[in-house]
């Protein structure tokens, strides 16, 4: 463990035990926050005078979508969804079930989804075909993190954060088996905490078989 490691391990506000269920830092906490107010300062000059709703994927995005709001400085609404994919074992088939519709109208409106973590795409394919068939203004996608290595579907990201390798990664909202979302830096997990090499990774990749939650 290097020690700019164990300094930021030590300087987080959480639990110890989360802490040493992480190999390595992969995005600090200051370089998160950095990066996004640089993405909603871009934001802010894209949607000036524009209709702007944020749509945030649950559970993964809510970390990012709070902070990304926050460093627009434009007029601006939220809303979210919630959906699940099927698959074997981890891997999602793009089979795609809406768990939790969103609660207003997109028509006419600029939609900005944001995810938190986009793998093979399915997923988010699935999200963008039906959203474009309610009308909206424009539509496009900001992400937290992509590891194009994991893609499957050319999918569309206007925004994107961070670029990763195929690590299994846990923090700032993303999850392994719902815990770590609180962690305030996306780190890797030990490998030894999760089951199969398959896992590897993430959020709505890193779930068992059958119904896969898309966060």
């Amino acid at each position: 463990m290097t020690e700019q490691l164990v300094r930021e391990l030590d300087e987080a506000p959480v639990g110890r035990d989360l802490i040493e269920d992480i190999d390595h830092i992969l995005v600090s906490e200051q370089q998160l926050q950095e990066k996004i107010a640089q993405v909603g300062r871009q934001l802010t000059r894209d949607y000036a005078g524009k209709d702007l709703m944020l749509i945030g994927v649950l559970k993964g995005a809510i970390m990012f979508i709070v902070d990304l709001s926050r460093a627009i400085e434009l007029p601006l609404t939220l809303d979210f969804m919630a959906v699940a994919s099927y698959g074997a074992s981890t891997e999602t088939s793009g089979i795609v079930r809406i768990l939790k519709d969103l609660d207003s109208s997109i028509e006419g409106k600029h939609v900005l989804i944001v995810e938190d973590i986009i793998d093979s795409g399915l997923t988010l394919n699935y999200i963008l075909e039906t959203l474009n068939t309610r009308n909206p203004a424009s539509l496009r996608v900001c992400s937290l993190l992509s590891k194009p290595t994991r893609r499957h579907v050319d999918v569309p990201i206007d925004y994107i954060c961070f670029e990763i390798p195929d690590e299994f990664v846990v923090g700032y909202g993303l999850d392994y088996n719902q815990i770590y979302r609180n962690l305030p830096f996306v780190g890797v997990l030990k490998p030894e905490l999760y089951a199969r090499p398959t896992d590897a990774n993430n959020n709505s990749d890193n779930k068992s078989a059958g119904e896969i939650e898309a966060e």
